[in-house]
C-alpha cells in the first residue's frame, strides 16, 4: 500500500526515505497490532492499542450499562490511533489535496497552506459533526445544567472517552508530521502554538473531569475553525472569494463571546455552588477555589490571544484592500488615456483624408446621374 509516488529511490534509513515512506512504516506497524488479535498469547497485549480500557458496568433502568474512566492504559490506545491518524494524514494529502494542488499551480508558500488548511478542514468538520451529535444524543444541550452537575464527571460513555482519545491522538500526530511534511521553518512556531493549545485544553478537560463543558467548547471552536480554512481554500482558488472571510469573522466574534460566557457560567458559577468542595485524586474529584481560577484564566487568556490575532488578521485585510483600491484607481485615468481611437471600417483618417489600412486613399463611389 503505497501513499507515495516513488520519484526516485533512497537509501535505507536516511532521511529521505524516512518522509516518503512514513505512512507505509506505521501501516506497517497497525498490521502487526492487528495481526496479534489473531493469537491467543499476544490478544491480551493487542487489544491494549485498540480498545478503550477501564470499563466499568453498571445497572440502571434500561438494563446494563457500560462507562469508562481515564487511567495510565489509555497511553497503548492514544499511541495506536496516532499512528491511524498519521495514515489518514497520508490518504486525505495524497489522493485529495496533491491532486488539487497540481490542478491550481500555486506557488510553494500557498501550496503548504492549501495542504494545511485542507488537512485542518476535514478534521474540523468530522469532529465538530461528532461531537454535535454527542452532545444531542447525551442531551447536553437541552440541559445546560448537566455541565456542572454531579460533578466531577468520573464516568465517560464510549462515544465521549473515545471522541477524547482520538483528539489526543490527532493533535500528537501533528507534531511529527511537521517534519514529515517538510514545513518550513517560518511556518513552524504558529502551527506549534495552535498544536500546543489544543493539546492543553482537550487534555485539561479529559483529566479534570470536564468532559461535558469540554465537548461544547471544542464543538463551537471546531465550528468556528472550519469556517475560517473554507474561507481561505475559496481565496486560493480565486482571490476574488472573499466574502467567506466575514461570514468566518461573524462566527468568530460569536463563538468567542459563547465560551468565555460559558465558562464562566460553568465553571465560576455552577462549579463554585456545588456541595462537593476540595481536592481527591482518588475520586477525580478537583472542585477547588485554585482549579477554577486557573481554568478560568486558561480561557481568558487563550481567548484573548485569539481575539489579538484576529484583529490584526482583520487589519491585515483592510490594509491589503486599501492598497489594491487604491492601486486601482491610479491605474484607471492612465488606461482611459491610453484607450486606442476607433477606426472606421475602411481605415482611419490623416490630415483630413481618409485612408485606407495599406497607406493608399479609398476609391470615391461613383454616384449615378439622375
Amino acid at each position: 500500500m503505497a501513499f507515495r509516488r516513488r520519484n526516485k529511490s533512497y537509501p535505507f534509513f536516511s532521511q529521505e526515505f524516512l518522509i516518503q515512506n512514513h505512512a507505509d512504516i506505521v501501516f506497517g506497524l497497525v498490521i502487526v497490532v492487528l495481526i496479534g488479535l489473531m493469537f491467543e498469547a499476544t490478544a491480551k497485549t493487542a487489544i491494549l492499542f485498540i480498545q478503550p480500557q477501564y470499563n466499568v458496568s453498571t445497572l440502571s433502568p434500561d438494563g446494563e450499562v457500560t462507562f469508562y474512566h481515564y487511567g495510565w492504559r489509555d497511553c497503548p490506545t492514544v499511541l495506536f490511533y496516532f499512528f491511524i491518524a498519521i495514515i489518514l494524514h497520508a490518504v486525505v494529502q495524497e489522493y485529495i489535496l496533491d491532486k488539487v494542488n497540481r490542478r491550481l499551480h500555486l506557488s510553494k508558500s500557498k501550496n503548504t497552506k492549501f495542504s494545511e488548511s485542507g488537512q485542518l478542514c476535514v478534521f474540523h468538520l468530522v469532529s465538530s459533526v461528532w461531537s454535535l451529535c454527542i452532545l444531542i444524543s447525551e442531551g447536553y444541550l437541552l440541559h445546560p445544567s448537566s455541565l456542572w452537575e454531579n460533578y466531577p464527571h468520573v464516568l465517560l460513555r464510549f462515544q465521549v472517552k473515545f471522541f477524547y482519545l482520538a483528539q489526543l491522538a490527532y493533535w500528537l500526530h501533528a507534531l511529527p508530521e511537521l517534519y514529515f511534511q517538510k514545513v518550513r521553518k517560518e511556518e513552524i512556531p504558529r502551527q506549534l502554538q495552535y498544536i500546543c493549545l489544543y493539546l492543553l485544553h482537550v487534555l485539561a478537560a479529559y483529566m479534570l473531569n470536564l468532559s461535558r463543558v469540554g465537548l461544547v467548547l471544542l464543538f463551537l471552536q471546531y465550528a468556528s475553525e472550519m469556517g475560517f480554512h473554507i474561507a481561505r481554500l475559496l481565496y486560493f482558488t480565486d482571490e476574488s472569494h472573499q466574502k467567506m472571510f466575514d461570514v468566518w469573522a461573524a462566527g468568530f466574534v460569536f463563538t468567542r463571546m459563547v465560551t468565555l460566557t460559558l465558562s464562566f457560567l460553568v465553571v465560576g458559577f455552577g462549579l463554585a455552588r456545588a456541595e462537593n468542595q476540595g481536592l481527591d485524586l482518588e475520586m477525580g474529584h478537583f472542585n477547588t477555589v485554585l482549579m477554577r481560577m486557573t481554568v478560568l484564566l486558561l480561557v481568558c487568556v487563550t481567548q484573548s490571544w485569539l481575539l489579538w490575532k484576529f484583529i490584526r488578521f482583520q487589519l491585515r485585510r483592510w490594509r491589503e484592500f486599501r492598497r489594491t483600491h487604491d492601486a486601482r484607481k491610479k491605474a484607471g485615468p492612465k488606461t482611459a488615456a491610453l484607450r486606442p481611437l476607433k477606426r472606421d471600417s475602411l481605415g482611419h483618417h490623416e490630415n483630413g483624408v481618409l485612408k485606407a489600412e495599406n497607406g493608399a486613399s479609398p476609391r470615391t463611389k461613383k454616384i449615378k446621374a439622375l
